[in-house]
């Protein structure tokens, strides 16, 4: 099939074979009433979702042959009063298959978050129950972000809060108090005392932080260890974003030219990102690799099996050797060493996976999410992608279209991945992140080393280690909290584009 039948078959998939039927041009492809916006986006949402979402056969409302006209789908749309309630109604067992499909109002937002751009006050944090409580909650800062408001006001990790604004935390208030309309919070202080039952006491500090426009950096900690003459490098990365993919480059580089022989890799607290800045980081730590298959994309039947005709390697993400014109540093290494926990999701899962059949993957912490689906952006526009796109609204939809497989085809991993040595974190005794008395930090070198480095036992003294109820953490507002996302510029996908 050459690239113009397969454009005509696209097009055929999307104004046609909807189930459209009729000579009467009551045509479901019809333009809809300028001053209707609510109607028009939610004919764009049904129509994308119908096309791309990887469960639409799961879901009867979306079934190709579900409305005849655009007059039954414009009856149907017109029970919801909002985009947002026909989005949620159209997704597949949201809480335990589709937990991350995602619309947003404002597209401007959604695309600066791509480049790690976002409204924040600096302060990555988890919320926990207090002890005996199901209702009440107290916050723990995981880490702070160089430069930031919370940075500036000495904000650190290992800080506890109980109020926010002067009110309780609860599991009924935090969203309002911590992520409600204003940029100013202030937060009240707290400190753990140690006991039987543990406790958190207010220490009488009231900390005001303001969310300001700011650019993170996902590289936050890189350094070598050198122990016993071992070489080890060591790197924290936060979030797969391509505009910082030279810089993780220039780490590697550095890494290489200093010997290292062995890498922790600290994705603890990395919920994903960019398919493309995952196969880079992965040909970074390999390298003998390069041309091989790094995942597997597996899209719904309709956009599968037009692929499958067309080109069947365009489904196919390969390790690489050079990326915008830059060779790759890679390490060569035959293992790795990669921090994990349940923040660890999607695009960080999909370097643990696609590594497995490759080389030794050692994980040491606790359980990742289990996010291994893709997603894409979709525009109100003709081919969905951002030219054309409806002037009268921002709405944009990120849902899931593509289960991301290793090369071995393993893919579904809706526990998470669990590690090789379970270690949890302890909020009461947290350490310093990039030092070697850290705890998970310190598994790994010693499992690097065969030594026995100061950790728990000589930094927290006999300060017992406490188990704590987790409940919800700072990226679980992020425009992308969790998501693991296609460059449409990169992928088959843009065949779609009506050129």
């Amino acid at each position: 099939m050459n690239k113009k039948t397969l454009l005509l078959s696209y097009f055929l998939l999307l104004f046609i074979c909807m189930g459209c039927s009729g000579d009467d041009q009551d045509d479901i492809d019809a333009p809809l009433p300028v001053e209707n916006i609510v109607t028009q986006i939610n004919d764009f949402v049904w129509k994308g979702l119908n096309l791309f979402y990887l469960y639409q056969a799961e879901v009867p409302n979306l079934s190709d042959t579900r409305f005849a006209t655009q007059t039954e789908l414009n009856t149907f749309l017109s029970g919801f009063n909002s985009p947002d309630a026909l989005f949620e109604s159209l997704l597949y067992r949201r809480n335990d298959v589709d937990r991350f499909s995602v619309i947003v109002e404002d597209f401007i937002a959604l695309e600066q978050s791509f480049q790690g751009i976002s409204k924040t006050n600096g302060m990555d944090f988890r919320l926990t129950f207090l002890p005996g409580s199901q209702t009440n909650l107290v916050g723990f800062v995981r880490f702070v972000l160089p430069g930031s408001d919370a940075a500036s006001k000495g904000i650190q990790r290992g800080d506890f809060f109980l109020t926010v604004n002067g009110t309780q935390l609860t599991v009924d208030n935090f969203s309002e108090l911590l992520f409600g309309s204003g940029d100013t919070i202030s937060l009240g202080m707290a400190d753990f005392v140690d006991g039987n039952p543990p406790s958190f006491q207010s220490n009488g500090t009231n900390v005001s932080l303001t969310a300001t426009v700011f650019t993170e950096n996902p590289i936050f900690i890189n350094k070598i260890f050198n122990i016993g003459g071992q070489k080890i490098g060591y790197l924290m990365y936060n979030g797969f974003v391509s505009n910082f993919d030279i810089q993780l480059n220039d780490v590697f580089g550095q890494f290489k030219n200093e010997g290292v022989t062995d890498l922790v890799l600290d994705l603890r607290y990395n919920p994903g990102g960019a398919v493309t800045s995952a196969t880079r980081l992965a040909s970074m730590i390999t390298g003998q690799f390069a041309g091989q298959v790094f995942s597997r994309q597996i899209w719904n039947d309709k956009i599968q099996q037009a692929f499958l005709e067309d080109d069947p390697s365009l489904l196919e993400d390969k390790f690489v050797s050079s990326f915008n014109g830059n060779n790759v540093n890679s390490l060569n290494l035959s293992r790795v060493y990669v921090i994990t926990t349940s923040s660890t999701a999607s695009a960080s899962e999909l370097v643990i996976n696609s590594l497995n059949p490759y080389i030794d993957v050692i994980q040491i912490g606790t359980n990742t999410t289990g996010k291994f689906q893709g997603s894409i952006t979709l525009y109100d526009s003709d081919d969905f992608g951002r030219q054309g796109a409806n002037p009268n609204h921002n709405y944009a939809m990120q849902p899931l279209v593509v289960t991301l497989a290793n090369r071995d085809g393993v893919g579904e991993f809706f526990n998470g991945l669990t590690p090789d040595i379970q270690q949890q974190e302890f909020i009461n005794e947290l350490g310093v992140l990039g030092e070697t008395n850290e705890p998970l930090l310190n598994i790994a070198l010693n499992q690097i080393t065969g030594a026995s480095l100061p950790g728990r036992a000589n930094v927290f003294g006999n300060q017992k280690p406490y188990n704590w109820e987790l409940f919800k953490e700072s990226n679980d507002f992020a425009p992308l909290g969790k998501e693991m996302y296609l460059d449409r510029d990169r992928i088959p996908l843009k065949k779609l584009k009506f050129e």
